[in-house]
């Protein structure tokens, strides 16, 4: 029994000999790596980025009329809708280069109807420069939903839909702003009432009993709209202030095209595209108002259809 409570002893000691060995040359690494990461330079994460609460400039102005930005509950709400812009950079980098090639387009047709320019960026606010469909049945650049876009003359039916041509949707909502202008006598309400509607906004100034937008209690997508047009103008204005660094050449280019006058009937658009050297989705995606394969035109209204020039594209071989 002596014995082996002698062995049992040894071994006792020898396993904590080991715990203490291991323990000091833990201790040891440890400190050689502490001191090691001391020594070495500290470097922001990652690589220098970093996350800053834009400038916002110290006179806003939108359309000829100044924004009462020292109320802080107004710059906050301008303040939210820089910040959301400059960090969703994807939307915002699209919108940059997407200006590049719509904003020569749609700036003189805004000119030509006296709208102010500083409009365009309400197109961005809408649609961000794209061609989309939103869930409530508003469609193109101008979100014209069916019922506004025919009384401001837009032609929209199963084959045609002028909500998808830019220039005279374009043309459509320079309708829309100057009768709203004409109404309410401030282009801020006017922008307002887009997103609202006219009889909306009427009504609550009305109820409300005042003339200033920025006085209504509104609901939260109008109460942001007015603010977000108002951030994406002076982003994109000078998109290089907010962090973008996005070369001359890296911007979308003009379209390049002809145009022929259609007052026909068309059997079948990939046909009339080949007869044209082009293909029906290069067609398509020149002229996307056009919603089907074929046309019925037994009235011979008259169409122009744009052309891209050879040089200007390369197309998929078949």
């Amino acid at each position: 029994m002596a014995m082996i409570n002698e062995k049992f002893r040894y071994y006792i000691l020898g396993v904590l000999s080991v715990l203490a060995i291991l323990f000091l040359l833990g201790s040891f690494f440890f400190t050689i790596d502490k001191n090691s990461k001391a020594d070495m330079p500290q470097q922001d994460f990652p690589q220098g980025y970093k996350i800053i609460s834009p400038k916002i400039p110290e006179t806003l102005v939108f359309a000829g009329e100044m924004i009462p930005a020292e109320n802080s509950d107004i710059f906050e709400r301008i303040e939210r809708e820089f910040l959301s812009n400059t960090y969703w950079h994807t939307a915002t980098v699209l919108a940059v280069k997407r200006a590049s090639r719509w904003f020569p387009v749609i700036e003189p047709i805004l000119k030509k109807n006296n709208i102010p320019d500083e409009f365009k960026y309400l197109c961005v606010a809408e649609s961000n420069l794209e061609n989309v469909t939103s869930p409530a049945g508003a469609v193109g650049f101008w979100q014209f939903v069916e019922e506004t876009g025919k009384k401001y003359g837009l032609e929209i039916n199963n084959t045609i839909d002028e909500r998808y041509h830019v220039e005279k949707a374009t043309e459509a909502a320079c309708k829309f702003l100057r009768d709203s202008y004409s109404m309410f006598g401030s282009w801020i309400s006017a922008a307002a009432s887009y997103n609202l509607g006219q009889s909306g906004i009427n009504l609550q100034l009305e109820k409300q009993k005042t003339r200033n937008y920025f006085n209504l209690v509104l609901n939260s997508e109008t109460s942001r709209y007015v603010s977000r047009i108002i951030a994406l103008k002076y982003i994109l204005s000078e998109p290089s202030k907010y962090g973008f660094d996005i070369g001359e050449d890296e911007l979308y280019k003009p379209l390049e095209y002809s145009e022929i006058n259609l007052n026909t009937s068309v059997l079948d658009f990939a046909d009339f595209a080949s007869r044209h050297g082009i293909n029906y989705y290069t067609l398509k995606l020149y002229n996307p108002w056009i919603r089907d394969n074929y046309l019925i035109n037994k009235k011979h209204k008259e169409y122009l259809i744009k052309i891209p020039e050879p040089e200007s594209i390369k197309l998929v071989n078949e």
